[in-house]
């Protein structure tokens, strides 16, 4: 079953204005040293910032809660798998959000999808839940 569906659309160019003015402290805030390492490695860092700060907004979405009631930037990591795949890995305060939503004997699964045409990049996130077997 379905539990939570976000989107958010990013635009590159105000990301990219906003690593111009506040670099590392921006970083630091929003983003977990495993997507600054990745990021830092691509030629379009600010592209790669923009579709993780969209999926962190459409993961927050997914929730049900928005970037409020105690959710952190940090709490939700985009990063891939070999094959490219992204993956939204929870902790803190998300994690905790996730587990209260997610029904008895029932796993959740949280599905990501990024993509970017300059100067947007969009994310879309559902929250499954599977009958534990």
């Amino acid at each position: 079953m379905i539990l939570g569906i976000g989107t958010d659309l990013a635009n590159i160019d105000r990301i990219q204005a906003v690593l111009d003015r506040h670099g590392d402290r921006f970083r630091n805030r929003v983003f977990t040293e495993r997507e600054q390492a990745k990021a830092s490695r691509r030629l379009d860092e600010a592209g790669t910032y923009a579709k993780r700060w969209a999926a962190k907004e459409a993961c927050s979405k997914a929730l049900g809660t928005g970037l409020r009631m105690g959710i952190a930037w940090r709490d939700m990591a985009v990063s891939n798998l070999e094959t490219g795949q992204p993956v939204m890995t929870l902790t803190g305060w998300a994690a905790q959000r996730l587990a209260a939503m997610t029904p008895d004997g029932h796993q959740a699964i949280v599905h990501v999808t990024l993509t970017d045409d300059h100067p947007w990049a969009q994310a879309f996130v559902v929250i499954e839940a599977r009958p534990v077997t």
